[in-house]
Parts: C-alpha cells; sequence; structure tokens
C-alpha cells in the first residue's frame, strides 16, 4: 500500500517537531499539523515565556542587594505593559524560529486541527485527508480549570502571559511547581499573593527538607500561604472575585489564578474510535517504545501523561526516530530526570527523594542548610539546602536536592554524575570550587542520619 506520508505528526511543539525534522533527516516524507502556535507549551506557554517572568521578579532583591553592596541604585516601578509587548515579540521570533526549522528540514506543515479517521489517515480541518505509514501524536496538554461555581471568572496558566495589566492581588489555587513559581513570580513584581493549597505542604512527590525550605522561604518573602485550605464558593464582584474559603474566611481578590492540574490533548482527535487506548485522566497507553495499541499510530510528551517535561518530550521523539526509522528499537528512558522548579529560591532535583529512598533500603543522608555569601552580606535572612541521599549498602548517591539561586544550573551537573552510578566516595574524591554554594556537594563528610 502506498501512503501520502511516511510519518504525519500531530502536533508543533518540542517532541513532535524534533521527531518530524530527524525523520526528515533520515529520508522520511513528513508532514506535521498544528492548530495553534508552533513551539507548543513550553516555547509559548510555559517554560519559556515563564523563565522571562522569573528573570523579570528577581531584580527588586537584585536591586536592594545591589545597595548593600554600596551601589546607589534607584529603582522605579515594573512596568508590565513594557515587558509583556518584549514577551510577545520574544515569542513570536521563537515560533518563527521553529517554522524554520521544520521547513529548512523539509517537513511539509499544515497550520490545521488534524483528527485520526483510521490506523493510518489523518483529517484536516482544511478539509484535506491524507494517508501515513506511521502516525505520531504529540499535542500537548493544558491547564484544568476545576468545577466550581463561580470558577469562569477566574484564570489558568495559559491565560497569565496575556494579562493586559497586572492585578495588585491575586489568590493562587494550587500547591504543585506551577503554583509556587507563579507565586514567586508575582510576588516579585509587586502583585500581593495569597495561596490556597488543600494539601499539608506544597510540591507534594519532592524531598519533604526541600520542599519544606522552599515554602518558609516563600512565606518569608511575603506570599500570604495557607495551607490545609481550598475554596468553598466564589463569584464575580466590584474589584474581582468574592473568594469564601474553607478556613473560615471571605475576601475580594482582584484575580484567582487556578494552577489545580493539567490534562492531555486527546478530545476530539479520533483516538478511540481508531482503537488507540486511553487512561483514566485522557492519556494515550503506549509502551516503552512510545507505541499505542495500534501498531502504526506512536504517542509522546504531555499527551502520554509519562513525564511531562520538555527534554523528556523530545528525548521520547528521538527514540521514536531510532525505533521506527532506523532500526534500532529503542526505549524511553525515564530513570534519574534531573528538573528545576523555578521558585525563589529554585529547587534542583534528580533521583529518589529521602522518603522514597528509605522505603527501599537503609539510606544515609547526608544533608546542610546555611545562608549563603552573597544574601548574607547584604543582610538577608535566606537559607539554602543542599542534600544528598546515599544507598548505605552500595554507596551510590540515590538522590540529590538542592534549594538555592540558581539550583537548577547546579542539579544539571550534578545528574551526570548520579546518572552515572556515582558514589558517595566519587563525590567525596572531588575536590570543591571555593567559595561558591555547591562545594557543600562534596563536603560532607558524615551523614545526619541513617534511615
Amino acid at each position: 500500500m502506498s501512503f501520502d506520508y511516511d510519518l504525519f505528526v500531530i502536533g508543533g511543539g518540542s517532541g513532535g517537531v524534533r521527531a518530524a525534522r530527524v525523520a526528515a533527516a533520515e529520508g522520511a516524507k513528513v508532514a506535521l499539523a498544528e492548530e495553534d502556535r508552533y513551539g507548543g507549551t513550553c516555547v509559548i506557554r510555559g517554560c519559556v515565556p515563564k523563565k522571562l517572568m522569573v528573570f523579570a521578579s528577581e531584580y527588586p532583591d537584585a536591586i536592594e542587594d545591589a545597595r548593600a553592596y554600596g551601589w546607589t541604585v534607584h529603582s522605579g516601578g515594573f512596568n508590565w505593559g513594557d515587558f509583556s509587548t518584549k514577551l510577545r515579540s520574544e515569542l513570536d521570533r521563537l515560533e518563527d524560529v521553529y517554522r524554520s526549522i521544520l521547513s529548512g528540514s523539509g517537513v511539509t506543515t499544515y497550520d490545521a486541527r488534524a483528527v485520526l479517521k483510521d490506523a493510518h489517515t489523518v483529517s484536516l480541518s482544511t478539509g484535506e485527508v491524507f494517508t501515513a505509514k506511521h502516525i505520531l501524536v504529540a499535542s500537548g496538554g493544558h491547564p484544568v480549570r476545576p468545577d466550581l461555581p463561580g470558577a469562569e471568572c477566574g484564570i489558568v496558566s495559559d491565560d497569565i502571559f496575556h494579562l493586559e495589566t497586572l492585578p495588585k492581588s491575586i489568590l493562587i489555587v494550587g500547591g504543585g511547581y506551577i503554583a509556587c513559581e507563579f507565586a514567586c513570580i508575582l510576588n516579585g513584581l509587586g502583585v500581593q499573593v495569597t495561596q490556597y493549597y488543600r494539601g499539608a505542604q506544597v510540591l507534594r512527590g519532592f524531598d519533604d527538607e526541600a520542599r519544606g525550605l522552599v515554602a518558609e522561604e516563600m512565606q518569608q518573602s511575603g506570599i500570604d500561604l495557607h495551607l490545609g485550605t481550598n475554596i468553598l464558593e466564589m463569584a464575580p464582584t466590584e474589584g474581582g472575585c468574592r473568594v469564601k474559603s474553607t478556613n473560615g474566611t471571605e475576601k475580594v481578590f482582584e484575580q484567582v489564578f487556578f494552577a489545580t492540574g493539567r490534562k492531555p490533548n486527546t478530545g476530539g482527535l479520533g483516538l478511540a474510535e481508531a482503537g488507540v487506548e486511553l487512561g483514566r485522566n485522557g492519556e494515550i497507553i503506549v509502551d516503552k517504545f512510545s507505541q499505542t495499541a495500534v501498531p502504526s499510530i506512536y504517542a509522546i510528551g504531555d499527551v502520554t501523561d509519562r513525564v511531562a517535561l520538555t527534554p523528556v518530550a523530545i528525548r521520547e521523539g528521538m527514540a521514536f526516530v531510532e525505533t521506527v526509522f532506523k532500526g534500532n528499537p529503542t526505549p524511553v528512558d525515564h530513570a534519574l530526570i534531573p528538573t528545576a522548579i523555578f521558585t525563589q529560591p529554585e529547587v534542583g532535583t534528580v533521583g529518589m527523594t529521602e522518603e522514597e529512598a528509605r522505603e527501599q533500603e537503609t539510606v544515609e543522608i547526608y544533608c546542610t542548610s546555611f545562608k549563603p555569601m552573597q544574601q548574607a552580606f547584604a543582610g538577608r535572612q535566606n537559607r539554602v539546602l543542599m542534600k544528598l541521599v546515599v544507598s548505605q549498602k552500595t554507596r551510590k548517591v540515590l538522590g540529590c536536592h538542592i534549594v538555592a539561586p540558581g539550583a537548577g544550573e547546579m542539579i544539571q551537573l550534578a545528574g551526570i554524575a548520579i546518572k552515572m552510578g556515582a558514589t558517595k566516595e566519587d563525590f567525596d574524591r572531588t575536590c570543591a570550587v571555593h567559595p561558591t554554594m555547591s562545594e557543600e556537594i562534596v563536603t560532607m563528610k558524615t551523614p545526619i542520619r541513617t534511615v
């Protein structure tokens, strides 16, 4: 049977674009359909604009520190209009880069919604129908708005980058990394931030000591964090949203921001009709090679709800090409993925938490918390944390957790050592770089506890 294309990719995010261009480089005839903007969640409404907002939000502390270091610095107010205009221009530039990468790789692109008709056929919203030997679904995910009366007056993460003006006050609902990152960002930009989280501590799933320090630092910076708290009801009112919460308070916030989870973009794609199995959260069920129950259909990235990180989607796309177009069956490796949370301070983590590790074996915990030199000299009380989780039996470092400015940069390098199976003694043999915060990773000699 002849096909219009060797590969048809649904979704123009990082994973889909990488898979399309690499498959094309192998000589495959490739097409890609994207119904929204090229670049996906990361480039257009996630990692990239968020990180630029992080940079913007850090300047108030930097200016205060500069004064403490003897500089005469005069700070004006933050101009959201100037920043957001430049931000939109940068996202436009990046989208153009993605389009150019595809065209330069020989990939045919369609600015249209694609729906599966069967195992080898896609139908576009333009009315065109194409067949393909292989179909790759990389349609990403979207933020979920809670099923709550009055929730329509709140916003989600996709909306935050399109605000015409910054609110004077905001309630952030949620305790995951998106909620905490934007709480820190908006607080740094001068917004009065309140955060409600129904759980006992923010950043569930991360190391307990690390997330405890982040929560303390967030509160110290002025974020009004309420744990064990949720919304009972909310309604639009003059000046914003009136919110009644489970802690007994009723308050008006100019804006409410829901960061209460995400779901895969699988609705209306014809997946079930084509025989693709979906999970409870709407995710596409795939095997270790990203193949669905339909042999010709594969899926990568957030739509599979495995590890929702851009570099992971890219690696999944590369493994897909190795498997399908290079004849080299390559399972996706989801082990020991370094991760950063861009709160203030940042969190960098790789491997097991203390809580996970001690459920499996006896571990030694090496941990230190201190005031870093730069902030201490400026008179700030901020603390950082460096932590290693070590197997008592094998001496391997099972996990590394850093809470500090620049933790994302540090954990990338620590991740290499841990991925290679480094032992605590390997860390000990490494000479420290002094004076740095990160030198503590190789100078902690005595465990603070064995559990």
